[in-house]
């Protein structure tokens, strides 16, 4: 009875195990399935996630300093974009328009030794900045990066969906993406701080004053952008500079003529005190755009004393120059006080934009930009005299300033 009870379970229970056990199967290998399926998507999504951060790590890491390498002939992939095709270039940066020959300064891309900057996504870049504002503060070279980055991002817009506004009685220009709800803006602020040369159109004086400890007036158009890129260095190139405690046109007010590199310290700690109270750290990030190279002594270069950057079409091939125009001390002082800001705890990212630019004495519209005012005979028969060597032909060297600023954009 045990025995027949025994292989009667055994039999009962043989059809309902296989069943069980085929049941359980089909249960198991659902659920292998499925897990196999989570795994190979979270895998895939988990190698392209380690494909990006690999590159963040890699522009992060020491070991890649985006600020040291050398230029690339590359007329395969630059320009980024045509003078012709940039709905809101600038007659003082376009060189073609004006007569330049020439073109292989446009053909130029930056290699980092330790790595590579990751190219420049039109699309990727107002997908970050949308309902945000990127707004460069500074002078004309501030304005000629501004006018680069619109450049890049302007040929993927529509026309009905972009604009172009100015206000602020034109000191603040505004181009707005619309369907990103995105701006990019440019604020004319040459010292920073409050002086007589803040008008966007009549800044030429003969005594330039700074009110050393006065920022507010242009810090209101900036507050509470997203991205700030500031720079300020051209208009301060000379030994001494007027200082003004007080307000312009008050007769209490107190002036001083102080030597450049202190009130240029001076004005920085304004500018960096304000930052320091007024900025919301958890939105917006803040970068320093180091001094632009200048190329208005040949001989420095070793070509004729005399000689500018007029009728140059090849860049300096010797590593590590530097021009007497850039000053390393005034380079030391931003540094100091970025330095002096992170202890505070705000951090400003400097884009060392100065020694790979040197090497470009190529690059600037020397005599192939709009003239504001009617050539003399004179200057006619002496283009070294009025060309430009300190601002920048586009494309050209400022959209690598851009490609930069767009590495640490995304950086994060």
């Amino acid at each position: 009875m045990k025995i027949a009870k025994t292989n009667q379970i055994v039999v009962i229970g043989s059809t309902w195990g296989i069943r069980n056990t085929f049941n359980s199967l089909v249960a198991i290998l659902t659920t292998l399935l499925v897990i196999t399926t989570i795994y190979l998507t979270q895998d895939r999504e988990g190698k392209k996630s380690q494909k990006i951060n690999v590159s963040i790590e890699t522009l992060s890491s020491s070991k890649c300093d985006l600020f040291s390498g050398k230029w690339i002939f590359d007329n395969e992939s630059y320009p980024l974009y045509k003078e012709k095709q940039c709905t809101f270039m600038s007659d003082q940066l376009a060189c073609e328009k004006f007569g330049r020959k020439d073109l292989s300064y446009q053909n130029w891309r930056w290699k980092p030794h330790q790595c590579d900057l990751p190219r420049f996504n039109a699309t990727s870049l107002l997908e970050r900045l949308r309902n945000k504002r990127l707004v460069f503060v500074g002078d004309s070279l501030n304005r000629g990066q501004w006018v680069s980055m619109v450049c890049l991002v302007d040929s993927i817009i529509p026309s009905s969906l972009k604009s172009m506004q100015s206000i602020a009685n034109g000191s603040l220009n505004i181009f707005k993406a619309k369907e990103y709800n995105a701006t990019i803006e440019n604020y004319w602020s040459p010292l920073l701080v409050e002086s007589n040369s803040d008008d966007p159109v009549n800044h030429r004086v003969p005594e330039r004053t700074v009110r050393i400890k006065a920022i507010e007036k242009h810090a209101r158009y900036w507050i509470n952008a997203d991205y700030i890129v500031f720079n300020t260095y051209l208009w301060w190139r000379r030994p001494l500079m007027n200082v003004l405690w007080g307000t312009f046109g008050d007769l209490d007010g107190v002036y001083k003529r102080v030597e450049m590199l202190r009130v240029y310290e001076m004005a920085l700690r304004t500018w960096s005190d304000w930052l320091e109270v007024h900025v919301n750290r958890s939105k917006t990030r803040l970068f320093f755009v180091s001094m632009s190279p200048t190329h208005e002594r040949a001989e420095e270069w070793g070509a004729a004393k005399g000689d500018n950057c007029y009728k140059e079409t090849d860049m300096i091939a010797k590593e590590g120059y530097w021009g007497k125009g850039s000053d390393p001390k005034m380079m030391q002082v931003v540094e100091k006080v970025l330095d002096d800001l992170k202890t505070r705890g705000l951090s400003v990212e400097m884009l060392n934009i100065t020694q790979l630019s040197e090497y470009r004495k190529e690059g600037h519209p020397s005599i192939y930009r709009k003239q504001w005012e009617p050539l003399t005979q004179e200057q006619i028969s002496n283009p070294n005299g009025y060309a430009d060597c300190i601002h920048w032909c586009l494309p050209g060297v400022p959209d690598v300033w851009n490609e930069l600023l767009y590495a640490y954009i995304f950086d994060q």
